[in-house]
């Protein structure tokens, strides 16, 4: 095992956007680091995404995410214009503001070069370190130290670091740790990010006594069709039924069970509540034209995703009037008669201005055949749940004292979002940043 005898600012566990954002900025501040990522290369999930938003006030924010660590989803919104800059900053195109999600604001970043920037930089003023990854923290006297690392090769590293940043991208990959903390049926979830966060930050963290919340916080994900192969990372988003919150969600009793209108989002959410984690998702053609083949953020090209699915072997089918939802096929376990009258009931009820459950965003019934119906599952991006750190992205112990030496960012650190959702590029570019500022202002002070 070769150990050197330098201590480095900062060593950065995990090339994703929260990562390479701290590691980059940590280098262009004059810091010496490290980072290590396990995968054959740099990106984590930020390679498949392109839009930096958030809350566009604080305000919004605690209205959208009210469970949340206000300080934490507070620091978002607050910092979110000088991170921007920073991307800027780095000649990367960062694309004029639009709505998001109807509540947010943000822009199309060129992530691909932003992340090549962010490399660039650490490779020339750092040490980037891919297919290693860590085996343990050092802890002394009550500090972390710095880790030591392996490669697939079986060689072994000790590095020295003031600051040790875990940004490794939660446990969304790991089924166990879904199951243990999300749900038992969170198990079998569709992956729609990289392969590679399974919780590496999560046991480094717990091994030094940190503290781990908040419990049932949930996570960020989509409805997405089933029985189809959804393993192609640029193909996420086409196979993402956003439009769910514009439909209705029906169980394997036939029965609506949540307001679909508040997001497809927090839908996800809702049918991993549900039995087997499954529901029809029905909508009519005002549905189709108007929400479904629209660009859900602007400035996207629209897409028939129920064609897609479909060609692609879903669980789909149209129905000219909603009689014919008697005649659900029975090997896909709904009752047909049943889904019928939930139908038919929640078009009166919508006439009359009294759907139960509530329908807050749009209120429409559906009355304009032919009706699709297509069978959705939920599919998780990254988990809410992780460290709990302070708004300098210090990770805490149970007794709420920082453990010096010890950072997260991104989805390793919890309490930003809390069953709702405003951003996670946002989340981990702020918090990212703020990880390379708190570690710069350590080395300062062991100066």
């Amino acid at each position: 095992m070769s150990e050197s005898g330098s201590i480095v600012d900062l060593l950065v566990f995990g090339g994703g956007m929260a990562g390479m954002s701290a590691a980059a900025r940590a280098c262009s501040d004059g810091a010496s680091v490290v980072l290590v990522e396990k995968g054959p290369a740099i990106g984590g999930s930020a390679m498949y995404a392109g839009f930096v938003w958030t809350a566009p006030t604080v305000e919004v924010m605690r209205e959208v995410n009210p469970d949340a660590d206000p300080e934490l989803s507070g620091r978002v919104v607050e910092q979110y214009a000088d991170a921007l800059d920073w991307v800027r900053s780095l000649e990367v195109a960062v694309a004029e503001p639009v709505t998001v999600l109807g509540y947010g604001r943000g822009s199309a970043t060129d992530m691909a070069n932003y992340l090549l920037a962010c490399d660039r930089l650490v490779r020339e003023r750092g040490e980037l370190l891919v297919g290693w990854k860590p085996q343990r923290l050092l802890f002394e006297d009550g500090a972390v130290v710095g880790a030591e690392i392996q490669n697939a090769s079986g060689e072994q590293r000790v590095i020295r670091a003031r600051s040790t940043l875990l940004a490794t991208g939660g446990f969304g990959g790991d089924p166990a740790l879904r199951a243990e903390h999300i749900s038992p049926l969170a198990k079998d979830l569709s992956l729609r990010a990289n392969t590679h966060s399974v919780g590496d930050g999560l046991r480094l963290g717990l091994s030094v006594g940190a503290a781990f919340g908040p419990p049932d916080a949930g996570f960020y994900g989509h409805l997405i069709p089933s029985k189809v192969a959804y393993n192609n990372p640029y193909e996420f988003t086409d196979l993402t039924f956003y439009h769910s919150e514009h439909g209705v969600l029906l169980n394997l009793e036939g029965e609506r069970f949540c307001d679909e209108t508040i997001g497809d989002h927090l839908n996800t959410l809702y049918v991993l509540d549900q039995p087997e984690a499954r529901a029809l998702l029905v909508y009519d053609q005002r549905v189709h034209d108007e929400w479904e083949m629209a660009p859900y953020v602007e400035g996207v090209e629209p897409l028939d995703k129920f064609q897609l699915a479909y060609r692609r072997g879903a669980r789909a089918a149209v129905a000219d009037d909603i009689e014919e939802f008697e005649a659900l096929p029975d090997e896909w376990g709904y009752p047909g008669p049943a889904s019928r009258d939930t139908l038919l009931e929640f078009n009166r009820q919508c006439e009359a201005g009294t759907p139960v459950p509530g329908r807050k965003l749009d209120a429409a019934p559906l009355l304009t055949p032919p009706y699709y119906i297509i069978e959705v599952i939920p599919a998780i991006t990254f988990t809410f749940t992780g460290l709990t750190i302070d708004p300098q992205a210090r990770v805490l112990d149970k007794s709420g004292n920082a453990i010096p030496g010890l950072l997260a960012a991104g989805a390793d650190a919890g309490g930003v979002f809390n069953r709702a959702y405003a951003g996670g590029l946002a989340c981990a570019l702020v918090f990212g940043l703020q990880a390379a500022a708190t570690a710069t202002a350590e080395r300062a002070a062991s100066a």
